[in-house]
């Protein structure tokens, strides 16, 4: 009885003790998971996170401080180095970027002087890719010395006289004015060689009062065991949030040509931007080895396609805007594409495709600006919208409205400015989205036109597993049902309409039109009408509605829908608000039946 009672009470205790031990553990590693978790976030956080916590007494400025009194120390010797590189990076691209007038564009001293950058803040970011990635926020009023060899084509009205070009001393190659024949057979060449030579100003202009305010983005990769313990450093400016700086000439005839001194300020910036801001970086090896896998290189390809854009702000006195869009993911000028102008128009429709190559799709925006074209005068801002990649899925379109404000950076805007109209479509390099297109074997298909392929492909490859693989033309019939309208806005004096839908295939101008229905301002009609579509990627389907008079008809609005949902979806039914109109919207079914041309490959 006692042997019994003594295991009883033994495997209790031992039950009791591994029960304990089991939730001790639990609880250990739970805490240890929040801690890890704790410390992760303060590694992201940045520095406007670090001081909405901690009141301005108590924030560690220790860092910062140790850190602004070594870089002033290492200063000289930083300046030599930074000096020498960015030279050597910013100068061809200035030379690249170099206005036409100019004939050349170069740095004849270039210091960053005395005064150190001061650091405001730092953060640390998980990249997850065997390395680390530090951001260091820096502000810098600096006395650089910075001179630019300005080379210009343009100079003054040279007196011509029997076929030969004359200075005040004389022929312009040492010849006195009375020595000059009145006439020879080399005439000609002469004039042709002095023309070059009075028409190239050499002129010096200083860059002075410099301010800058950015985010340099280091990152140390790859990790590595011997000392230092990273193999390379990428150098960046991650975001550029000030840069001013005045021009002063120190010498020549430039002051004299209008509009040359803000033509190089732009300029500047242009190859500033092009040169050292994110993506774009500096690799600097520190241990041997290959480091080509962090060059700047392409990840992906972005697919736009502009459709419309409605409410646009009027720029003109006399009449409305002719708008036209340029759009681009880095503000380089061989990578900004434009579309074409749409005369006297606040609600423009473009329909056009644009191709953008992706360097770094979680930091890189599409940038949209809209313009209004004056002709021979500079083309004035309607607005700019824009959109992260990051908020694109890859392989998947995304169809979006972007509000137009006046600056990117602020992002308020109490004035309408009106809206854009954008499909986009993100494809990163390595996805399985190419085929050749049987009738154009030398037209390289979009990604937009590989998705599509795809799935029509993706279809048939439960029914035909046996057939042989096919190329595919998109083309088809859609069907478009007019269901109702709800909310039409009235037009007739007694408060009523007449309304009736007038359905058009913008590119073959293929039109059908509904019934009327009298005295009704949610006139139901289920009707359906059939289109033959040659192109279904690049076509658009425009319904208006009107009301129909006796003596002419009122326009009611409009709905201006692209094919890609419906091609994508097979079919759906939607509410589509009217554009132009009071209030109003069409509830309408639309169906893709695709009639694809076949070739057996």
């Amino acid at each position: 009885m006692s042997f019994v009672l003594g295991l009883v009470i033994g495997l209790t205790v031992g039950l009791a003790i591994i029960v304990g031990f089991v939730r001790s553990e639990n609880a250990r590693s739970k805490h240890r998971t929040q801690l890890a978790n704790t410390i992760a976030a303060f590694a992201r956080m940045t520095v406007e996170d670090s001081r909405k916590l901690l009141a301005p007494e108590y924030y560690p400025s220790w860092v910062l401080n140790w850190l602004n009194l070594q870089l002033t120390k290492i200063w000289p010797y930083v300046n030599e180095a930074a000096s020498e590189l960015i030279k050597a990076n910013v100068e061809p691209i200035l030379e690249q970027y170099r206005p036409i007038v100019l004939s050349s564009l170069k740095f004849s001293k270039f210091t960053l002087g005395t005064v150190a950058p001061q650091f405001t803040g730092i953060s640390i970011i998980e990249d997850g890719g065997g390395g680390i990635t530090m951001e260091l926020e820096m502000n810098w009023d600096g006395n650089p010395s910075i001179i630019l060899d300005v080379c210009t084509r343009l100079g003054v009205a040279l007196p011509v006289q029997h076929g030969r070009v004359l200075n005040n001393q004389g022929n312009g190659f040492g010849r006195p004015r009375s020595m000059v024949p009145k006439s020879s057979a080399n005439d000609e060449m002469d004039c042709k060689l002095l023309l070059t030579k009075v028409h190239t100003y050499n002129d010096l202009m200083k860059v002075k009062n410099i301010g800058f305010t950015g985010v340099f983005r280091l990152i140390f990769k790859p990790l590595v065991d011997d000392f230092p313990c990273f193999g390379a450093v990428c150098v960046s400016l991650r975001e550029k949030k000030k840069l001013d700086f005045t021009l002063k000439v120190v010498g020549g005839d430039i002051s004299a040509i209008p509009g040359i001194a803000g033509t190089i300020e732009e300029t500047i910036k242009e190859a500033v931007e092009d040169s050292i801001t994110w993506p774009v970086r500096k690799v600097i090896p520190i241990l041997p080895g290959d480091y080509s896998d962090l060059e700047l290189k392409p990840v992906g390809v972005l697919e736009v396609k502009l459709v419309q854009a409605k409410e646009l702000t009027n720029k003109d006195i006399i009449g409305k805007s002719d708008p036209f869009a340029q759009l681009y993911v880095r503000p380089l000028r061989d990578r900004i594409k434009s579309s074409k102008t749409i005369n006297n128009q606040l609600n423009p429709v473009w329909n056009e495709h644009f191709e953008f190559v992706v360097e770094d799709a979680s930091t890189q925006h599409l940038v949209v600006k809209i313009l209004d074209d004056e002709g021979l005068q500079p083309a004035e801002l309607i607005g700019y919208a824009q959109i992260r990649l990051s908020e694109l899925e890859p392989g998947k379109i995304k169809d979006v409205w972007l509000k137009l404000v006046k600056d990117l950076e602020l992002q308020r805007d109490v004035k309408n400015r009106g809206q854009v109209h954008l499909e986009l479509l993100y494809y990163p390099y390595g996805m399985e989205n190419g085929f050749p297109n049987p009738f154009a074997p030398s037209v390289s298909m979009t990604s937009l036109e590989r998705v599509f392929k795809n799935s029509n492909e993706a279809g048939e490859n439960g029914s035909e597993m046996n057939q042989k693989r096919r190329d595919v033309i998109t083309r088809g019939v859609l069907s478009v049902t007019v269901i109702s309208a709800e909310d039409l806005a009235p037009t007739d004096l007694m408060g009523k309409a007449d309304p009736y839908v007038v359905i058009t295939m913008k590119k073959t101008q293929t039109k059908n039109k509904t019934r009327v229905v009298n005295d009704n301002l949610n006139p139901v009609w289920n009707q359906s009408f059939d289109f033959l579509v040659e192109d279904g990627l690049h076509d658009m389907l425009v319904l208006e509605v009107w009301d129909h008079d006796t003596f002419g008809k009122d326009y009611m609005g409009t709905c201006i829908l692209t094919l890609t949902r419906v091609i994508l979806e097979g079919e759906y039914k939607d509410s589509i608000e009217l554009d132009g109109a009071k209030s109003g919207k069409l509830n309408l079914h639309l169906k893709w039946m695709p009639q694809p041309i076949y070739r057996d490959s």
